[in-house]
């Protein structure tokens, strides 16, 4: 059966259905009160890109969310993520996000961790095929993933609670599957439901055909076992509905027509918009500009600025896109922030609701507290921070640790940490301003240190030469 034709919601359900306009638009008042209104909660905040299939089945996807439905229950969705790297990133928010409102509407969630087809590579926006990884990598990758995803969902549920009765959240690996299946029995029982013209036609297939490099067959099958995954957790589950960045629309219709041709059931895809940065490049680890969500790689504190230092005329779409909040509540922040831009109110509100979903309430402290040490010269904010933050804030600060000797002066100290060249350069660099420790400047060299004043009470010292070197003391022994 060929595949119903895309359409874009905007253009079909939202006003080209007859009588579902109304009833989205009803949706919206009504927040999540819905069917209607999840759908077109989501599709306000922009979260929601294209739908598969639009029309002609014998179930319309508003339906499995309807629930005035003759036997509704809730719904199965899943998202998945390939362990290519060790970590998740901000690219992938925007599809958890929307694994988390699925969840908080009452229905039941999968995180799929692709440990096996992260050994084929998804050639979906790519230009060239992504560096093989053997299987051990992949195996580590896949287990890093998974605590990743299951931490992100703890936070979910303990500080975004909203008193509704949410639904499941379930982090699985398709290895567990596909590592008991044998590859002729495989392609016997699968291969001969798709038809090479279809697959050949998806546009992730024909740009890399057309590309130098061409398109290996490992990543031509690739679409082939995301297709099966669908059908996998179709038959488990009962997972109805997929979702995926909008460069996954052609593995999606693979797994439509699969599931159909096997079952004659209806299932959905829906796609969410891909990130970029500004010069509208696809945030992520291919690109080379990910933004970590693991705190060894972006620290809390640059996560937070990452969305702090985000443009104004883009910090509207990311409150809706990466945040709770309800709507009116932002069109509140956004009225705020018009007022007064410089305050950058907007994006310190986004980055807090991003950094406390991802790292929690400590992590949002602890970007707050480097913030005001860094940014506002807090000596208050230095004497309670950790050395892990001081690490983080200043990555590429000399540490050292050093015993305290009696009489330890200003000079000493710098010429202990490396700060400061030997000999007469060294003391007048000191002399001329260009030294301060813990944010005050000092220009006396035979000065002794003084505990409460150069050394901070956690026994750590900031120490800056000229404008952008620190060197981070921890003594010993005080």
């Amino acid at each position: 059966m060929a595949a119903p034709m895309l359409r874009c919601f905007s253009r079909c359900w939202w006003s080209g259905t007859p009588g579902l306009s109304g009833v989205l638009a009803l949706g919206l008042r009504k927040a999540h009160s819905g069917a209607q209104g999840l759908l077109a909660a989501q599709k306000a905040r922009g979260l929601f890109k294209d739908f598969f299939p639009e029309r002609g089945t014998k179930l319309e996807l508003p339906q499995l969310f309807d629930r005035s439905a003759t036997g509704y229950s809730p719904q199965t969705i899943y998202c998945g993520f390939d362990p290519t790297g060790d970590s998740l990133h901000v690219g992938h928010l925007l599809a958890l996000l929307s694994l988390f409102h699925f969840q908080r509407a009452g229905h039941n969630v999968i995180a799929l961790v692709g440990g096996a087809t992260a050994r084929l590579g998804d050639p979906s926006g790519r230009t060239k095929e992504r560096e093989a990884l053997d299987a051990e990598r992949v195996r580590a990758n896949a287990r890093a993933l998974r605590l990743g995803l299951e931490a992100l969902a703890a936070n979910h549920q303990q500080l975004f609670t909203d008193g509704r009765t949410w639904g499941s959240f379930t982090v699985l690996d398709n290895s567990a599957w596909y590592q008991k299946q044998h590859l002729v029995d495989f392609l016997a029982a699968v291969g001969g439901h798709f038809r090479m013209g279809t697959l050949l036609s998806r546009l992730s297939v024909q740009t890399r055909l057309q590309s130098p490099e061409g398109m290996s067959l490992a990543e031509f099958f690739y679409q082939v076992l995301q297709a099966y995954d669908f059908y996998y957790l179709f038959q488990r589950y009962g997972c109805r509905v997929q979702l995926g960045g909008s460069d996954q629309l052609g593995n999606i219709m693979s797994g439509y027509e699969f599931i159909h041709k096997l079952t004659g059931e209806d299932v959905f895809g829906i796609t969410v918009p891909l990130i970029t940065n500004t010069t509208g490049a696809k945030l992520g680890k291919s690109a080379g500009n990910a933004v970590w969500l693991n705190r060894d790689k972006t620290s809390p504190f640059e996560l937070y600025q990452f969305f702090v230092r985000l443009q104004d005329d883009s910090v509207e779409r990311y409150l809706k896109l990466f945040t709770f909040l309800p709507l009116p509540e932002i069109d509140h922040i956004m009225q705020l922030h018009v007022k007064e831009p410089e305050k950058r109110s907007a994006q310190k509100r986004l980055a807090a609701e991003v950094t406390k979903l991802v790292h929690g309430r400590e992590g949002l402290d602890s970007a707050k507290r480097c913030t005001q040490a860094l940014y506002h010269s807090s000596i208050d904010a230095l004497e309670v921070m950790s050395d892990q933050e001081l690490k983080e804030l200043f990555k590429e600060a000399s540490f050292s640790e050093l015993v305290l000797d009696p009489g330890t002066s200003v000079l000493d100290t710098c010429r202990k940490a490396n700060a400061i060249p030997d000999g007469p350069r060294g003391y007048r660099m000191i002399t001329e301003g260009g030294v301060s420790i813990n944010h005050r400047q000092v220009t006396n060299p035979e000065c002794v240190l003084v505990v409460g004043q150069h050394i901070l009470k956690n026994g750590l010292s900031l120490l800056k030469i000229g404008k952008r070197n620190f060197y981070i003391i921890k003594w010993l022994q005080l």
